[in-house]
């Protein structure tokens, strides 16, 4: 899944970043309304983090865009606003979740997780034939074997396991699960579903197909 996180603490950005980044999420950063607003009119998001205190503006500005939007990310507050005032704003403002700073990496993680889930039906486990993923646990099994995949991969199979039988462009996993500084003309989508294809073949029959000059796709063969 892919997130944009608004703030302007650089020091903050940094850690946070490293931690979702090792979590599987790719991961953009803005310091300030406008770049948010950029990239929001540019990428497509899963999750925003946003901070309210920002250089150019109040983040509710960010959060007001996102909504007037049909069909737009999440949105996860972070911000050291602490009264009882504040959040309710935030979240009668669109907001879907308000975490105070200082916050703990865990319970960030914990509230990412919780947030995404309600876009599959409220659970962290994702099954499709024979094929069964948990985002929470950062596990992935074919039948009862478990699967050895790096965040990457683990991230491209949750994207095609959520739309199985749909062919899935290289240029839609690139903006869904690479970040902003992915290079559109490497072939690292390639490699990444090559590595990937191969844990989850090993012996048994192939589960994702190469459409020639169209992508990829997860095919929907049922468990046994």
């Amino acid at each position: 899944m892919r997130l944009l996180f608004v703030e302007d603490e650089e020091d903050l950005v940094t850690a946070v970043k490293v931690g979702l980044v090792r979590a599987g999420y790719a991961v953009d950063t803005a310091p300030d309304v406008a770049s948010a607003l950029e990239k929001l009119g540019v990428n497509e998001y899963d999750l925003v983090l946003l901070d309210l205190t920002l250089p150019d503006g109040d983040g509710f500005a960010v959060c007001r865009a996102v909504r007037t939007a049909s069909g737009g990310p999440r949105i996860l507050m972070l911000t050291a606003r602490d009264r009882l005032a504040d959040r309710v704003r935030g979240l009668d403002e669109g907001a879907d979740d308000y975490l105070v700073k200082p916050f703990a990496l865990p319970e960030l993680l914990a509230r990412i997780r919780a947030l995404l889930r309600r876009e599959e039906g409220g659970t962290s486990v994702v099954e499709v034939g024979e094929l069964r993923l948990d985002t929470a646990r950062f596990e992935a099994f074919r039948r009862e074997r478990p699967l050895q995949l790096t965040p990457k991969e683990f991230g491209v199979l949750h994207y095609l396991m959520t739309r199985p039988g749909r062919v899935v462009p290289t240029e839609e996993l690139l903006e869904h699960v690479w970040d902003e500084h992915a290079d559109p003309f490497t072939n690292t989508v390639r490699v990444t579903v090559g590595s990937l294809r191969r844990k989850i073949t090993g012996d048994e029959e192939p589960l994702i197909e190469t459409v020639i000059r169209a992508g990829y796709r997860l095919k929907e063969t049922p468990a046994s």
